[in-house]
């Protein structure tokens, strides 16, 4: 029998475990290859994006008012001096103006050996070849429309290297490469192009078609599957990899598992067969032993007889159930009671019941811990006693709710506390009573009120934020459309910065808007890289400029003369010092001096924004970098803005795994610092 019962337990095991051992990788390797196709179209719809991107740099390079002025000026080092600047500010690796034969007439520092406006066709992709390896450019062309221009046209481009595979690395999760007539000229994989030319004889291509290819491959003896998309028509492919190196793993521990529990199993079997034998043996001493027990008066031990013998399993089976017979009897009273003694003390809102009287008669655990007084501190004393109102001297009493509706009072508990509560009535009328009682459900609603408060000061301000540059760019706008045949240039010059300013002041909330809901949503991240720091404050202080020329406010940035780089994301660390500069200049005075600086110290650089405002009380100073937080106390709070510029601040830094705090400044004014880690010299 034991023997049967092994062979039927690994019968039925292997009969259901390869079966689904075979679906589970079958199952793992369509995931696998969904995953690699969501990632071919991510990094497909990437590589438009980017095209769009160097196209719109392309057009607005070209309309720059400053690149026509230098254009009619014909000044060749003044000319370069402002594209080299230009590139450098746009993120772009070339920018080149080229007449109608294709030759340069002007092109920033490139190392290609070769006349990209006589080279270099019209299309997005520009392959350029090397005796190394290739690269392959983004490019994209636009005419500059001017009097005396001619033919001339504005070329810029991208190199597409590893560095850019690596980005779309970090955003579709896989790695990716660049691949121009089966040659990689850019990838993201450790070790680069050579690792991957090594390995790329190990490559087994198959399901190939004309614009799609599915492969699979080795790269140091790690496996991969792997899908490209074509780009365009000069052979250049777009391939995103996948390791299924942990897909194997699976496999083979499911093998192993199933292995495993086929053993277990079959031990498990064997010793509930041997038990069974022995229990065979016994099942008259179980019978008389369940008997003495019920003599006993013990219904909580069950009858448990194993035999094979019909007439006893009968015996067994009818004591069994007069056992469970009486103990479910007994059973069901004793919970009927606990159930009534209990009910109400399990509830978590509190439950007060008054009698005809007004005095309480019955107070919840619910309603003990809600306020604070015991059950016998309350009993038998008036409703107006025990729930005093706060800042009024009318009774609690008179603002009972009638049965079916609520009411909030504002309570005094225990300790001198003050809670909001919430009150539901009802109308009871137990027999013993012989009068109508009311009964009183009540919950403490203090953080509720609290949110909703808050929520009203966000929007209260949010409103006031965008209101304010939105009623002064529609006023500019208005002026502008009106009287523009009358306005001088200065003051046309006027209008124009106050427009600025609104766009300006609209994207830093609009930045800070989104930046704290994906902090919220758990999706902030950052790309820190190796960052020259002094080109990050000069970027921040040309984004805030206008501010400061409107407020004739002087900004003054004191740098140490070698200052490490340090390892920072650009836009989220320049956006810091914006929100920072921006504060600064909004609670300091007109004609004040911001100061911006910077030093390092123990592999870490600090940067503080210093300005001469009215200061922040120091039991505010830890409150300032949460969101939504606007201090009741403070003299200044008709310029409390949007309550989330400083919990941005603070998020970014800590995500680069800085600090950030503030600090009074000796003669006035607040000094807000953060610091971020040193990265290597650049």
């Amino acid at each position: 029998m034991i023997l049967s019962f092994i062979g039927v337990v690994i019968i039925t095991a292997v009969a259901v475990g390869v079966p689904a051992l075979l679906l589970i990788r079958e199952q793992l390797e369509d995931q696998a290859w969904s995953q690699i196709y969501q990632g071919q179209r991510a990094a497909f719809a990437l590589y438009e994006v980017e095209r769009n991107e160097v196209a719109s740099l392309a057009v607005l390079t070209a309309q720059r008012p400053k690149l026509k002025e230098l254009l009619i000026q014909d000044d060749p080092q003044s000319m370069k001096d402002y594209l080299e600047d230009l590139k450098g500010s746009l993120g772009l690796d070339l920018i080149a103006i080229c007449d109608s034969d294709k030759t340069t007439s002007f092109i920033t520092e490139i190392n290609l050996g070769l006349d990209p406006c006589f080279s270099w066709e019209v299309g997005d992709f520009q392959l350029h070849p090397s005796e190394t390896a290739s690269s392959v450019w983004l490019s994209a062309r636009h005419p500059i429309t001017m009097d005396g221009a001619g033919n001339l046209v504005v070329l810029v481009s991208k190199n597409l290297d590893d560095t850019f595979s690596v980005q779309l690395q970090d955003q579709t999760g896989l790695e990716n490469s660049l691949i121009v007539q089966e040659t990689p000229v850019a990838t993201s994989f450790e070790g680069g192009i050579e690792n991957l030319l090594l390995t790329n004889n190990e490559k087994i291509d198959f399901e190939i078609n004309d614009n799609s290819i599915r492969s699979r491959f080795e790269i140091v003896g790690v496996p991969y599957y792997a899908a490209r998309i074509k780009l365009d028509d000069q052979d250049i492919w777009s391939e995103v990899a996948l390791s299924i190196a942990p897909i194997l793993a699976t496999q083979e521990r499911l093998g192993y598992l199933l292995f495993s529990s086929i053993l277990i199993v079959a031990l498990i079997v064997s010793i509930f067969g041997v038990l069974l034998a022995r229990r065979i043996s016994q099942p008259l001493v179980q019978l008389a032993d369940a008997a003495v027990e019920f003599s006993h008066q013990d219904l909580d031990t069950p009858v448990k007889v194993d035999t094979r013998l019909l007439e006893v399993e009968e015996v067994a089976g009818a004591l069994e159930g007069a056992r469970q017979d009486l103990q479910n009897s007994l059973s069901n009273l004793e919970r009927e009671k606990a159930w009534v003694d209990h009910l109400l003390e399990s509830i978590v809102e509190g439950i007060v019941t008054l009698d005809h009287q007004g005095q309480i008669g019955y107070f919840s655990a619910g309603a003990e811990q809600i306020t604070g007084w015991s059950r016998d501190q309350v009993l038998g004393r008036s409703f107006d006693q025990v729930f005093q109102l706060v800042e009024s001297e009318e009774p609690a009493s008179g603002l009972i709710p009638v049965p079916g509706t609520k009411k909030k009072m504002i309570i005094r508990l225990s300790e001198d506390r003050e809670a909001v509560l919430s009150f539901t009535g009802a109308r009871i009328a137990p027999a013993e009573a012989g009068d109508t009682w009311i009964a009183l459900v009540f919950r403490d609603i203090s953080e509720e009120e609290l949110i909703r408060r808050i929520l009203g000061d966000f929007l209260a301000n949010i409103t006031h934020e965008f209101r304010t540059p939105l009623s002064a760019a529609a006023a500019s706008a208005e002026l502008l459309m009106d009287q523009l045949e009358d306005l001088s240039h200065a003051e046309l010059r006027e209008l124009l910065n106050s427009l600025h300013l609104g766009i300006l002041g609209l994207q830093t909330l609009v930045d800070n808007l989104l930046e704290s809901a994906s902090i919220e949503a758990g999706r902030f991240y950052v790309s820190p890289r190796i960052s020259d720091l002094s080109k990050i404050i000069a970027e921040a202080v040309k984004l805030i400029q206008p501010l400061l020329e409107k407020y004739s406010q002087q900004l003054i940035v004191e740098l140490p003369v070698e200052l490490p780089a340090v390892l920072a994301d650009e836009r989220r660390i320049i956006q810091v010092l914006v929100n920072l500069i921006s504060n600064a200049s909004k609670y300091g005075p007109s004609d004040a001096e911001i100061k911006v600086s910077a030093s390092a110290a123990n592999q870490w650089i600090q940067i503080q924004v210093a300005d001469l405002g009215p200061g922040i009380p120091i039991e505010y100073q830890d409150q300032v970098f949460r969101r939504f937080m606007y201090p009741s106390k403070l003299t200044y709070r008709d310029k409390v803005g949007a309550g989330l510029g400083l919990s941005v601040v603070k998020a970014t830094v800590e995500a680069h795994g800085g600090e950030v705090g503030v600090s009074d400044r000796p003669g006035g004014g607040s000094i807000f610092w953060f610091t971020l880690p040193e990265g290597e010299n650049i």
